[in-house]
């Protein structure tokens, strides 16, 4: 085994005996989803674990079944068997309360076949305490799981914690010292849509490699699905989520921990693809995903997906375009893109897109240029009053630190401010400075007239030195 390669751990075993429990409670967080009915996870899940002075990648599997009912079954089995063998070390997971089943040997029987190190955890030991207090030697305890013919056994209980740090340290001694780097100029990129409309399918053209489980089937993935791309010297983490159904559709236990999961992808992402159905365009559903988007403060591209399936002639496109901006016309700065992953049309292009975006969203604009352009766009036409009332829009400076473009514009009676004009101002703004395919955002500092010697001080506390105008520099901040 390479020391420059990071090692995989990847857990195996039958549907159900707490392989994804054993997953979250080795990476620290509730990444896969956990429930008590069969078959929750589906696709493969990759996890970081950090153990003492070593990494590795921990990938949590789909149960094992002796026959795949169908095709679709078929290919989660093939997933496993992939992950089986591309892993440095197979952890096999039985349950401890129960007695051994034959796809318990079967699991067995296909780690061993790789002749990589194998190791039985017999998770859930909780159940059978009272057993291991009366055994009197550990001979006793493990005789029954000798049986699968794997040497290495370790007693654990995933909910309770208890067991892993033994288990890890012996996983450890088998892997070579290595580090997984950390990725900060990474862009993270969240696939989006309603059920069925071609997520995983664009996923794995993007990611060139059948990743997640591609199905005509509704509702197929249901944890994110992750896989790390490089273009044009910049590296793309892609993540795959399930669909977002309408509040009503939605149904308890595993498929709403999927939408809170798909949630998550948002907030974790820098530019998310809203995947909306050549075949099925005025969905209000997609229009909220693009608020949520757009709330977030995430980059936005809207994919118009399946074009291969519609009958179209030339000028189909150009009808097409305005009904579905006009649809869209909250967010006229997200940019629209028609693709088919069947034939791989303009799906090179996101990349393209995405970089762009990236580019824009880290774009600094100098002070003296923010304020030339706040000063014109207010002489121009200045905002009205209100109760007697007027708005004075002093100063404005951007926002450091931030995943996002954020602006803090200073001045007095800002909450007489009508919201017409504040969308005067963003419509301006965008005009000058660009950003396009991304939201920013505008914060609204009030100083008031009556306190003008404290609130004159703590607005300008907001600012360095440099930043302020000439007109005030005299003035000392405390």
């Amino acid at each position: 085994m390479s020391s420059n390669k990071v090692p995989i751990v990847a857990i195996i075993g039958r549907a159900n005996v707490g392989k994804s429990s054993l997953f979250n409670a080795a990476i620290g967080q509730r990444e896969a989803i956990v429930a008590d009915e069969p078959g929750t996870t589906r696709d493969s899940l990759y996890g970081k674990v950090s153990w003492y002075d070593k990494d590795f990648w921990l990938v949590d599997t789909a149960g094992l079944k002796q026959h795949a009912e169908d095709e679709f079954e078929f290919t989660i089995q093939e997933q496993i068997t992939q992950a089986a063998d591309s892993a440095d070390v197979i952890l096999v997971a039985i349950e401890a309360h129960t007695i051994l089943t034959e796809e318990d040997r079967r699991v067995a029987k296909l780690a061993l076949k790789t002749r990589k190190p194998v190791v039985l955890i017999v998770n859930k030991s909780d159940k059978i305490r009272g057993a291991i207090q009366k055994a009197k030697t550990d001979s006793d305890i493990f005789a029954p799981y000798r049986r699968l013919g794997i040497k290495d056994i370790f007693l654990v209980s995933a909910i309770h914690r208890e067991g892993l740090d033994e288990l890890f340290e012996y996983v450890g001694q088998q892997l070579p010292k290595a580090s997984i780097k950390s990725a900060d100029d990474r862009i993270h990129l969240a696939i989006l849509g309603r059920p069925n409309v071609g997520k995983s399918l664009l996923f794995n053209t993007l990611a060139k490699k059948q990743q997640a489980i591609v199905s005509d089937r509704a509702g197929t993935t249901r944890d994110i699905n992750r896989a790390v791309v490089k273009y044009m010297g910049k590296e793309v983490e892609l993540m795959d989520t399930a669909g977002i159904r309408r509040n009503g559709k939605i149904e308890r236990g595993v498929e709403q921990f999927s939408v809170l999961r798909t949630l998550s992808a948002v907030e974790q992402a820098d530019i998310c693809l809203l995947l909306i159905d050549a075949n099925e365009l005025s969905v209000q559903l997609d229009q909220k995903i693009a608020g949520i988007v757009k709330e977030a403060g995430k980059g936005l591209i809207i994919v118009i997906s399946k074009w291969d399936s519609v009958d179209k002639d030339a000028f189909t496109h150009d009808q097409m375009t305005p009904k579905v901006k006009a649809e869209f016309a909250f967010v006229p700065w997200a940019p629209m893109i028609v693709t088919s992953s069947v034939t791989g049309q303009n799906v090179s292009k996101i990349f393209d897109i995405l970089l762009e975006i990236d580019t824009e969203r880290h774009k600094r604009i100098k002070t003296t240029e923010l304020n030339s352009w706040l000063h014109k766009t207010t002489d121009r036409h200045p905002p009205a009053g209100l109760k007697n009332r007027q708005p004075k829009l002093r100063y404005v400076v951007q926002e450091e630190g931030n995943d996002s473009p954020n602006f803090k514009i200073f001045g007095s009676q800002l909450k007489f401010l009508h919201w017409s004009y504040r969308r005067h101002l963003d419509r301006t703004f965008r005009e000058t400075f660009g950003f396009a395919g991304t939201p920013f955002k505008f914060w609204y500092i009030d100083q008031h007239e009556k306190r003008e010697g404290k609130d004159r001080i703590e607005w300008k506390k907001h600012l360095r030195p440099e930043q302020l105008p000439d007109r005030t520099k005299k003035d000392k901040v405390n």
